[in-house]
């Protein structure tokens, strides 16, 4: 069964949050309120609602890399996570992690960059040059 996922969680501005969502990720604005703000987060919804955001920790292992938790994400084709680093770069965005390859020559080789939202929501895009490697193990 494949599904569509809906995520809501906190920003401390909605105007900080519609300009980086919106113009820095391209992300297209949907429904909203003066509490809480809805985005097309690459054909998922995302619902950013005023609030204090999740505390966040670096304890999660993953390669060679200790990465922020909890943080959410997206898996893109390769030519789009390509053009989305690219564009993260004109835009300025300071990384976390930096464009990278992770697990090269195993099985779930991928790309992947993490970055902060205004609000030190942490976000990671990976990309896959074939989906299938997405669960190989």
């Amino acid at each position: 069964m494949k599904s569509l996922f809906h995520l809501a969680y906190h920003v401390k501005d909605l105007d900080d949050a519609r300009r980086f969502y919106g113009d820095v990720l391209g992300c297209e604005e949907g429904r909203s309120t003066d509490t809480w703000v809805d985005f097309d987060f690459f054909g998922h919804q995302l619902s950013l609602h005023l609030g204090e955001p999740f505390a966040v920790t670096r304890t999660g292992k993953v390669g060679n890399h200790l990465v922020l938790m909890p943080h959410m994400g997206v898996v893109l084709r390769l030519a789009d996570w390509f053009a989305l680093a690219e564009r993260l770069e004109r835009k300025g965005v300071n990384f976390d992690i930096p464009p990278v390859v992770r697990f090269e020559g195993e099985p779930g080789e991928q790309r992947t960059m993490f970055f902060l939202d205004p609000s030190g929501n942490p976000i990671e895009v990976k990309g896959f040059a074939d989906f299938d490697g997405l669960f190989a193990h």
